[in-house]
């Protein structure tokens, strides 16, 4: 059985189908089955469809087996007739093709008026177009009954349902099967729904939300492995500012260590030895380079060992005697000096073999100690004592800190000094002396208190130590003031006087450890030029240390006075000069 794709009918054979289409279709007027459109021509019916009712593809290649049966059963045609027919077809279909753009559903008409004028301006171009190529191919010839083919009542491809005209069925199938079709009910007015994520259109809401479920899903799957990825890279970021830091905290300690030791080496805290093995090794090294007999260093090792024994000074860098000669230089000479006083007699020490580059402290307490040795007024304290050798000092000092003085100094020194080759400065100085009941106190210039980085100040308080003793008038005044332990960051000298010039500048006259004897012994000559001077002198431009202590012997104390600094060396703070 055989099925007419127009109307429906079934036949049961082929040459019946061809009959029902010849009879039935072929020769009465051409209508469309959905808008009763007539009286156009086959190709062009087919067009109308085309463009007017596109979503129906069925009829459309019905019509075109009817074309087909049609052209075969025509036997008068002639063979270029034939073939000029099947061109105007093609020509029809791609004139159709070229003339319906493609629409997205959200361009679509939404009602008839609208799909009219778009066939209507299709219609009039296909009209043109089929009209020059009849022209050329004498479509006159086959011109023939298809204008007055009609057909049967349409049947709904959807449901079955058949209805009189070609309009009712078209709003059957827009009514009861809108769903199914790529617009919406007119009656219904279906609204469309566009995905937010890709632009796709859809009919019905909870298909849209399944699919924008569908891109939520694929965003979160895409964002775990980016938080994944994440936090792999924040966990790689991390160890390696983990191993950074680490590596950073390892290298800030090596260089805290090296400065640690650098500066305990500085500061002899090294356990490198002291006095005695620095002396010894450093006379090899005279031996090794000719400076030195062997016979020499023997004599002087023995002597060394001696004065260790006995904890006394073996006198070997001591030069005395300059106090009184620049009594006799003042006297006689200088007059560019208005003014000059200085301290009672002091000797001069400088560094040996075993102290040099460390010694300068332990140099200028022998300094203050020869004065005060030589001053009647300390006999009470330090009666029967000897200038002491640098080891016997650092016992001294360690005594001292055994009973009480200066627990805070004692601490950063490690509570030792003996066998080491440590740095001693004005607190120390100013701890051993009280330990021995003299009477003194530091005073601490911090800040500069001049131009350019200078302290006037400090040369306007040695001026009121020294001057203080009314004395008349005379140009050098021999007082009897111990000279003053002068202290700045890495050194350390001696005051033993100071000189008001007539432009009434002032002058320092410091004693040095680090100069050795043979220049300290010009001073000794009856002609002293002013130029022996120059390494004794000091002016207020030669000072520019950022900070100055100074220690100032005042006289003895009691022994209650020696308990209470005793006491008071626990919390003890140094007098400030603003």
């Amino acid at each position: 059985m055989l099925s007419c794709d127009i109307c429906g009918e079934t036949v049961t054979s082929e040459p019946d189908m061809k009959a029902h289409l010849l009879i039935v279709h072929m020769e009465n007027e051409v209508i469309c089955p959905f808008c009763k459109l007539s009286g156009v021509n086959y190709d062009e019916m087919c067009f109308h469809i085309e463009t007017a009712h596109f979503e129906q593809n069925e009829l459309e290649r019905s019509f075109e087996r009817i074309n087909t049966i049609q052209i075969r059963t025509s036997d008068n045609r002639k063979d270029n007739t034939l073939q000029c027919r099947m061109e105007v077809n093609s020509s029809v279909h791609s004139a159709c093709a070229s003339n319906h753009p493609k629409t997205s559903p959200q361009s679509l008409p939404s009602d008839d008026t609208l799909k009219h004028k778009a066939y209507s301006e299709n219609l009039t171009e296909s009209r043109k177009f089929l009209k020059s190529r009849e022209k050329e191919c004498d479509l006159s010839k086959i011109k023939g009954s298809i204008y007055e083919t009609v057909y049967s009542p349409p049947e709904c491809p959807f449901c079955g349902r058949i209805e009189d005209c070609s309009q009712d069925m078209e709003n059957h199938v827009k009514t009861k099967h809108a769903n199914l079709l790529d617009t919406p009910s007119e009656d219904h007015d279906q609204p469309l729904y566009d995905c937010p994520m890709c632009g796709l259109i859809c009919t019905n809401y909870h298909i849209l939300q399944e699919h924008v479920d569908l891109h939520l899903e694929e965003s979160n799957f895409g964002q775990g492995i980016n938080r994944v990825q994440c936090s792999r890279d924040l966990e790689l970021a991390h160890q390696l500012q983990q191993e950074e830091d680490r590596k950073r905290r390892s290298e800030e300690a090596r260089q805290e260590m090296g400065e640690f030791q650098k500066l305990q080496r500085q500061y002899g805290l090294d356990n490198s030895g002291g006095y005695k093995q620095q002396q010894l090794r450093n006379m090899e090294i005279e031996v090794n380079r000719g400076r030195m007999h062997p016979s020499e260093f023997h004599r002087r090792k023995a002597d060394m060992m001696e004065s260790l024994a006995i904890g006394i000074d073996d006198g070997k860098t001591k030069t005395s005697g300059i106090i009184e000669a620049l009594y006799r230089y003042y006297q006689n000479a200088a007059t560019d000096v208005r003014r000059v006083w200085l301290s009672t007699g002091v000797d001069h020490f400088h560094s040996s073999f075993g102290d040099k580059g460390w010694g300068c402290g332990y140099r200028n307490f022998q300094m203050l100690l020869s004065s005060l040795l030589q001053n009647d007024a300390y006999d009470d304290c330090l009666k029967g004592m000897s200038i002491p050798c640098i080891p016997k000092i650092q016992s001294m000092i360690e005594d001292a800190w055994k009973e009480g003085f200066d627990p805070q100094g004692a601490s950063q020194l490690n509570n030792r000094l003996q066998g080491t080759k440590a740095w001693i400065g004005a607190c120390e100085v100013y701890t051993l002396l009280t330990s021995l009941r003299v009477k003194c106190h530091i005073v601490d210039f911090h800040k500069s208190t001049g131009p350019l980085g200078t302290h006037p100040r400090l040369f306007e308080w040695i001026l009121n130590y020294y001057s203080s003793e009314r004395e008349g008038n005379p140009k050098v005044v021999c007082t009897s003031k111990p000279p003053i332990y002068l202290q700045h960051q890495g050194h350390s000298r001696t005051v033993v006087g100071i000189e008001e010039r007539k432009n009434r500048t002032l002058c320092l006259l410091i004693f040095d450890p680090g100069c050795p004897s043979r220049e300290m012994q010009k001073l000794l000559k009856q002609d002293t030029e002013a130029s022996n001077l120059k390494q004794l002198r000091k002016f207020v431009g030669n000072l520019k240390h950022k900070q100055y202590q100074i220690v100032a012997v005042e006289g003895v104390l009691s022994s209650e006075e020696k308990i209470a600094r005793r006491q008071a060396s626990q919390v003890f703070t140094a007098e400030k000069i603003p």
